[in-house]
């Protein structure tokens, strides 16, 4: 299916290319977003005097590229702190933002900015919400790195690689994935069900590997940071990035606890604590093996996970 999203991310020119590279991505478009003048100039946007923010209209398939992965590579594309500021470029008009036109987009970019609020003891400096207009640039501006191959880009040139390496996303459907799944996995990854203590696979498992998301193979998890907690179910002391997880309260049974779930697939992981080892940063992540597949290191590289064997110690 054909979707819209609107991101503003600084100085167009580099935020054009970089989603101009990602495989799925059908077009690219520079323009002003939320102008209070209509089909404002770029010099007029320059002056201030428009409101408006520099920002690329982005239309995707999402049968190949999902939303959440376009916005993880926007957030790794600019400093969500920085206000009306993106690298040496300053004014209103270089704010960040992310706008949408489909509303059933909103929890999906609200998720994904609350994981990045995490992160940060700072407000974001993020505008999001629904968009209110938007008006294509001057020719000029459009493709204006593929015309000019020396010209002036914020975004780290290595976030191009790592564009054009996005791999194609399959989704899998309920049904499909429903019949791979053992029906406790299926529970605990779509239900938030818990399995019993201390009688799941994982628990006693200390062999050298990865442990990756059951749903989707994404890498979650290293043996280098698993330890035996006493608690009956796999605990770690932290994910392999702290990107691969969203993490949300959780108000179930009475209790007040942080929930969390693979960022790719969505699926429920377990909940996070901060009774784990000071020394390792205090937390514990405590996972249900049905949610994880381990693989152990001499099967990494078959596997396709060679590239994380160093993390494996």
């Amino acid at each position: 299916m054909q979707k819209t999203i609107y991101l503003a991310g600084g100085c167009f020119w580099g935020t054009d290319h970089l989603f101009s590279l990602v495989p799925g991505v059908i077009s690219t478009e520079a323009g002003y977003a939320n102008s209070i003048m209509p089909d404002p100039t770029y010099k007029q946007v320059c002056s201030g005097i428009t409101n408006a923010a520099e920002t690329v209209k982005v239309v995707y398939d999402d049968s190949r590229v999902s939303l959440t992965d376009l916005l993880k590579l926007y957030f790794k594309s600019i400093d969500p702190l920085s206000v009306n500021r993106q690298g040496n470029d300053v004014g209103t008009q270089y704010r960040t933002g992310i706008y949408y036109t489909d509303l059933a987009d909103a929890p999906i970019v609200e998720a994904q900015v609350a994981t990045i609020q995490r992160r940060h003891k700072q407000p974001l400096a993020v505008e999001v919400g629904q968009l209110r207009n938007f008006y294509p640039a001057e020719d000029y501006h459009q493709d204006y790195l593929y015309k000019n191959e020396n010209g002036y880009c914020h975004v780290d040139p290595a976030l191009f690689k790592e564009a054009r390496e996005m791999k194609p996303s399959h989704k899998e459907s309920k049904e499909e994935l429903r019949k791979r799944l053992t029906p406790l996995q299926w529970e605990v990854t779509q239900n938030a069900a818990t399995e019993r203590p201390f009688a799941n696979e994982y628990d006693d498992e200390f062999r050298k590997g990865i442990y990756v998301d059951i749903t989707d193979g994404t890498p979650l998890f290293v043996s280098s940071n698993k330890y035996n907690s006493g608690c009956g179910w796999p605990a770690f002391t932290r994910p392999i990035e702290s990107n691969l997880i969203d993490e949300s309260i959780d108000t179930s049974y009475g209790r007040i606890r942080t929930e969390v779930k693979s960022a790719s697939s969505g699926a429920h992981l377990g909940h996070v604590f901060n009774d784990g080892p000071l020394e390792e940063g205090g937390l514990r992540y405590c996972i249900n093996s049905a949610s994880l597949r381990f693989i152990p290191l001499e099967k990494m590289e078959e596997e396709g996970y060679g590239s994380y064997i160093p993390l494996v110690k």
